[in-house]
């Protein structure tokens, strides 16, 4: 049989140590800022406000490299735009890795979650069964005090009789006593 897992651990879930495992001292909260900091960054890539942004920094990243001033501009139309396929390079270089860690992140807190459902579902079947034996246990317990009753009522039932039929042969004793007492011997 196998030793129950301590879930108080996160790395006690399927045998598995987790990418951020928990630390402690000075870096745990440097680990835990991060983790946070990387989900706020995968949640607002995801949003229609980024990718709106996005969409105008490009925009205005295009137009004032193609109309303004040769001497304004920093990005040549004529090279293809290469600092903004640089810097859009590097912010998806930086997205993906981040996007993975919060994913990795919410991953650990859904695998303890579901091994804490597992062990509430566990319990709640160990209740339901126990509260079926009490049932069952107090249904017998019933039907035999039922059963006691009827007996005790029959027995009742049977000794008045008997105590009735014995009144009787005692009347009938007594009448034959009476009636020996009162006729006259023939000597």
């Amino acid at each position: 049989m196998m030793a129950p897992r301590d879930m108080s651990r996160p790395d006690a879930v399927r045998g598995r140590t987790p990418l951020l495992a928990p630390a402690t001292g000075a870096g745990a909260k440097g680990n835990d800022r991060f983790g946070r900091a990387t989900e706020w960054v995968a949640r607002a890539m995801g949003t229609p406000t980024f990718l709106i942004a996005l969409s105008l920094f490009v925009i205005v990243w295009m137009v004032w490299n193609s109309v303004t001033p040769e001497g304004w501009r920093f990005d040549s139309a004529d090279l293809g735009f290469t600092a903004l396929t640089l810097a859009l390079s590097l912010q998806a270089s930086y997205a993906a890795p981040l996007i993975l860690l919060a994913q990795n992140r919410q991953d650990d807190r859904d695998r303890v979650q579901i091994e804490q459902d597992r062990q509430r579902a566990e319990r709640n079947l160990a209740d339901t069964e126990y509260l079926a034996r009490e049932i069952v246990a107090l249904r017998l317990a019933l039907a035999e005090v039922q059963e006691r009753t009827v007996t005790r009522d029959v027995l009742r039932d049977e000794l008045k009789a008997l105590l009735a039929a014995l009144d009787e042969r005692d009347a009938e004793r007594a009448d034959e006593q009476e009636d020996d007492l009162s006729t006259p011997k023939e000597s």
